[in-house]
């Protein structure tokens, strides 16, 4: 298989949020078959549900391509239990079953036994290791990271990873399948990660910023002030960063931090004030309370006008920096409009090379400052940042 026109049968393993949402763009991308599988007969059926009411909504807003219709897209789907079967047909495997890496490394010795030899399989990783996943496959070279983010059919960025033995071959087919996927804010962003690190391009700019944020929290814990004052310092931007973390989950929020901390520096490692909240089974959202309380109408409670008056939005922004620039440093990505056009796609916000073109001198004193106040020496400004090199890498 050398293109995507042989791509006919696309297999989605998993029925989770993630695995449910690439089946449905999977079918309105209009492959011959998309094949859902599952181990529970239930989870099957709830996730057809899921994927039918989704392309109704469309639909009915006129959003799915001419000549498209829910029934006929429906007509396409296959649900089987079973995954000798789901997969003996296979062209494109996207596996999206939890982030535990026994279970993928065992899903995929399976998928290098069970698939036609010229199927293609990936991982929706955020972090993981493309390379570990492989492993075990018998097809390692055959074997990409397709990391997608939720809601599938609104965010347009799929960030496409390679793993060590992964073909250029391989790479280009995926982002081929990447940029057929439909997206309704318009056409697909197919980031290509030319090798792996910790958390690819959005989650290692995110982690990089949210570790500032982390740092401002355990100064309100000593200092008693309220957590939801930092997210009153950004209400006019929209949900603040308290929120974000409560609507995500502090037990994931930790995990990722514990993650970062091993992978890449211990200035990563998880605060106190993050620790406290798991410890005390405050995880957010999920269970009514986080760094903010939550409504009943599943609303964090803000006061607009309490604000803390702590948050420094450069600095923020000069953390991105800083960390984009690692990853050209780091050969991760050749031009920094991939990085870019990666955190526009995916947050829905300006990337920082935009602005930091014009302000990195002044953000290098920020990040200066703000290591010496932290004591987190991971966040000097890398060499890149500080002479400006990065221009010259668009």
């Amino acid at each position: 298989m050398t293109d995507i026109s042989n791509v006919n049968t696309f297999v989605v393993i998993g029925t989770g949020t993630m695995g449910r949402e690439i089946a449905q763009v999977a079918l309105m991308a209009n492959f011959k078959a998309v094949v859902l599988n599952d181990i529970e007969q239930s989870a099957l059926e709830s996730a057809t549900a899921f994927i039918e009411n989704g392309l109704q909504k469309l639909e009915k807003k006129g959003l799915l391509a001419e000549g498209l219709t829910t029934e006929s897209l429906m007509n396409r789907l296959v649900k089987e239990i079973d995954l000798k079967k789901a997969v003996a047909e296979a062209d494109f495997i996207v596996e999206a079953i939890p982030e535990k890496m026994e279970m993928k490394k065992g899903l995929f010795q399976k998928l290098g036994t069970l698939t036609p030899s010229h199927a293609i399989f990936a991982t929706n990783t955020s972090t993981m290791s493309i390379t570990e996943i492989a492993s075990e496959s018998e097809r390692p070279e055959k074997v990409v990271g397709m990391h997608f983010f939720t809601p599938i059919p609104i965010l347009r960025v799929i960030e496409v990873i390679k793993g060590a033995k992964t073909s250029e071959e391989i790479m280009d087919i995926t982002v081929a399948v990447g940029q057929k996927l439909p997206c309704v804010k318009g056409k697909r962003i197919t980031a290509r990660i030319e090798k792996e690190s910790p958390g690819f391009i959005v989650n290692r700019l995110t982690v990089a910023s949210a570790a500032y944020i982390h740092w401002l929290l355990d100064y309100a814990l000593e200092n008693s002030i309220p957590f939801e004052e930092i997210d009153a310092d950004v209400a006019d931007l929209g949900m603040g960063p308290c929120a974000k973390m409560d609507y995500l989950g502090l037990d994931t929020q930790f995990n990722v931090f514990s993650y970062f901390a091993e992978a890449l520096s211990p200035d990563f490692t998880p605060g106190k004030a993050l620790t406290k909240l798991v410890k005390e089974g405050n995880l957010g959202k999920k269970t009514g309370k986080g760094f903010c309380i939550w409504s009943e109408e599943g609303k964090p409670i803000v006061d607009p006008n309490k604000r803390a008056n702590l948050f420094n939005s450069e600095l923020f922004m000069a953390l991105q920096l800083n960390e984009g620039c690692r990853l050209l440093e780091e050969g991760i990505v050749s031009g920094y409009k991939t990085i870019d056009d990666t955190i526009l796609g995916a947050m829905s916000m300006p990337g920082p090379f935009g602005p930091g073109k014009r302000n990195y001198k002044k953000w290098c004193k920020l990040l200066e400052e703000f290591v010496e106040k932290s004591g987190k020496e991971y966040f000097r400004p890398c060499e890149l940042m500080r002479t400006g090199g990065f221009l010259k890498m668009r």
